[in-house]
């Protein structure tokens, strides 16, 4: 299985020294951000919610949101704290509404140091540079972390069990593959991990940049 760019040793300082921090997190920096806002505020995510991005890359959600949420409702994580640090220094109009120890390096779903009253939480375009097993881990790690959690948000491709062993070509021109980035799953597997990890599963087939769709997990009681 081909490793994902992101994990490839010196990839993240590479990309900062050369000022690419908006580009490595896939680009279409405005346009993403006011989806994801807007997709926020659709599946009823407020000011007051505690809210954990996972994967938040260069902050290209968290300089919107950080504003928007009461004061002190932020937290994310990242493979890279540099690549978050970069999207704080050069991103965030107002540094008063973020402490940068609120920046947590992880690239293992582990949440350290994240407490464990956050209600809600997002992993926008992460698992579609992990293989499925990165999606059962993360699934397991936020239910044992976060019991107050209302509801995990995340993305990924899909693609038909027809035809789902070769690469597919999304609604919005990516192609993507079953054993390599950018991977796609059947919607099947993932009902069921979200399932297993003891969430409720709806797809939503919101129209999200390079075709992702929405899944939203809720734990069951």
């Amino acid at each position: 299985m081909a490793i994902s760019p992101y994990l490839k040793p010196g990839f993240y300082e590479e990309a900062l020294s050369k000022g690419r921090h908006r580009d490595i997190v896939g680009g279409r920096w405005d346009e993403t951000g006011r989806i994801q806002m807007r997709m926020l505020a659709e599946v009823g995510v407020g000011p007051t919610d505690r809210f954990l991005d996972i994967g938040a890359g260069s902050l290209r959600l968290g300089c919107r949101l950080v504003p928007w949420l009461d004061a002190g409702n932020y937290w994310a994580t990242d493979a890279s704290r540099d690549l978050m640090l970069r999207g704080y220094e050069l991103e965030l109009a107002d540094k008063s509404r973020l402490d940068p120890a609120r920046l947590i390096e992880d690239a293992d779903f582990a949440f350290p140091g994240i407490p464990e009253d956050i209600d809600v939480a997002l992993a926008f375009a992460v698992f579609t540079h992990l293989p499925l097993a990165s999606l059962e881990t993360a699934l397991h790690s936020v239910r044992q972390h976060f019991p107050h959690l209302r509801m995990l948000l995340f993305t990924v491709f899909l693609a038909p069990d027809e035809g789902f062993a070769q690469s597919h070509r999304q609604k919005d021109g990516v192609v993507t593959h079953p054993d390599r980035t950018p991977f796609h799953f059947r919607e099947t597997d993932v009902a069921r991990l979200v399932t297993k990890a003891g969430f409720t599963c709806e797809v939503r087939p919101d129209r999200l940049p390079r075709g992702q769709v929405l899944c939203i997990a809720r734990p069951t009681a």
